[in-house]
């Protein structure tokens, strides 16, 4: 029986593991990436042992350096946490099988220590129990990521690179002043003990600012309106490997940071809940009519990454239970679904040598198996049934209409046709259209061995068709996951112990 420190000490000492031996084996190309996929699986496997123990509701904390909480480095694992921990390991196998053949990264000594770094900051981020830490955990992310966007050396890579370090900078440096205001006014930086301590506040207008502080940090993270022109100025720079992995990740741990700090820290207010409705309303309208306007598919995705940032936020704003299992669950569909249009898209690069929609196509034919495997997250991502996405918009819509919020209803609506638009120009100009040159598309590019590009994309393919046929269960977990967001009681006395939790 693994006790509960090892539980959650195995998915940050996996990556961490993973980390010193890539750079260990530095001049051996393939011992790192073997070293690599057994580090992820390492991790794969304790992110699993972790759901199986959080997923009737029992939530694990623990506190490291024998200090009690609220004083000592507190980690937590409730069914979000593990949700998003298990997800992160299942993104980190299947993008170390894909980059196993890949020539954008096969060899890159900087790669795969870079890669387990980026893996580090993210599950940190996941599991910490104090909001200081949580500020640590991001700038590892933060420095990892931009080590990863600008791995190629290029002049548009390294441009993209600036452009990305320097809002996030910046944006992490109000989180720290904003984390310093916090602990001056409550003495304390545990979350759990936060959520004791906050409402006890006397000063409400102290509270709002800093909860708009703290929205304002986490939303240029999750790529929210009106500070997301980093993502599509950035990530179609990457590599597909690295794409993918930041498609899957980066803006999920702001959206995560968001339904936290504003299910445990502090209340949501009618103001402030109006101002993330809105907030994701702009946010899905805006990603939508940029994907529609680009020919580019990295620059596509991208924006609907944006436009689907928006849909999760909607569960925040209404905040009932099933607004918050709506959100999660479209978190969870999202990340598999989008990483698995960008390795995809690798794939059509490999097979076309272009992203180019105008240059490529005829691959319906050159590619049939492609096709099929692009259509099942190409729709998902449109929420049409019975696939992943339906299930998502409808946990997201439907509170939305029980709550009179129309606009949010409405909005999300539209944006999902504008999706399919996307999707299909995608699928009408990259497969349905004949190649542009009379050479056989295959022939013309060598894509050379695909075999390991096939394996992650299929087995991402598995999941979203998994979710969308046997919805039952997950939407039961998304529910269970979201009543103990709405009363976060059991948290903090797993954290701070019962008696002190309820003083």
């Amino acid at each position: 029986m693994i006790s509960s420190d090892a539980l959650l000490t195995i998915p940050i000492a996996a990556p961490l593991a993973g980390l010193a031996l890539a750079t260990l084996f530095w001049r051996a190309p393939r011992l790192q990436q073997i070293t690599s996929l057994a580090a992820s699986s390492v991790f794969l496997w304790g992110a699993v042992l972790l759901l199986r123990v959080t997923k009737g509701g029992t939530i694990l904390a623990t506190q490291f350096g024998s200090w009690d909480a609220p004083f000592g480095i507190s980690f937590v694992a409730d069914n979000l946490t593990a949700t998003m921990v298990l997800i992160t390991a299942i993104m980190a196998v299947v993008v170390a099988i894909y980059q196993l053949t890949d020539p954008e990264e096969h060899g890159h000594p900087m790669f795969h220590p870079l890669y387990h770094g980026l893996l580090l900051g993210v599950t940190g981020a996941f599991m910490t129990g104090d909001i200081f830490n949580m500020y640590v955990w991001f700038e590892i992310m933060l420095i990892s990521s931009f080590g990863l966007l600008v791995l190629g050396g290029s002049k548009e890579q390294l441009d993209a690179g600036v452009k990305y370090v320097m809002l996030n900078l910046v944006m992490t440096t109000i989180f720290l002043a904003a984390v310093a205001f916090l602990y001056g006014a409550t003495g304390t930086l545990n979350m759990a003990d936060l959520a004791h301590k906050v409402p006890m506040i006397e000063n409400s207008g102290l509270t709002s600012v800093l909860a708009l502080l703290f929205f304002l940090a986490f939303a240029s993270k999750a790529a929210l309106f009106p500070l997301f022109f980093w993502l599509p100025a950035s990530y179609h720079t990457a590599s597909t490997p690295v794409l993918a992995i930041f498609a899957a990740l980066l803006t999920k741990v702001g959206v995560y940071a968001i339904v936290r700090c504003f299910t445990l820290i502090f209340p949501l207010t009618e103001g402030l809940a109006t101002t993330i409705g809105v907030v994701a309303a702009l946010t899905m309208i805006t990603g939508v009519l940029g994907a529609a306007s680009h020919f580019d598919i990295r620059k596509i995705l991208s924006f609907h990454i944006i436009s689907q940032i928006g849909y999760m936020l909607v569960g925040v704003a209404i905040a009932t239970p099933l607004a918050l299992a709506g959100s999660v669950l479209y978190i969870v569909h999202h990340i598999i679904v989008k990483a698995n249009l960008f390795l995809i898209g690798g794939v059509i690069k490999r097979k076309t040598g272009s992203y180019q929609l105008k240059k490529i196509g005829g691959l319906h034919r050159a590619a049939p198996f492609l096709a099929i495997l692009f259509c099942i997250p190409a729709l998902s991502l449109a929420g049409l049934p019975p696939l992943s996405g339906y299930w998502a918009k409808y946990l997201v819509i439907k509170p939305s209409l029980d709550a009179g919020d129309w606009y949010l209803a409405a909005t999300a609506l539209l944006v999902g046709v504008l999706t399919l638009y996307s999707m299909l120009k995608i699928w009408n100009e990259a497969f349905w259209k004949a190649h542009p040159e009379p050479v056989s598309v295959i022939e013309k590019a060598r894509p050379g061995n695909l075999f390991p590009q096939y394996i992650a994309i299929v087995a991402l393919s598995a999941i979203t068709l998994c979710i969308g046929l046997n919805p039952e269960p997950f939407v039961a977990f998304s529910v269970e996951a979201a009543g103990q967001l709405t009363n976060n009681k059991q948290y903090i006395s797993a954290v701070l112990g019962g008696s002190y939790a309820y003083d």
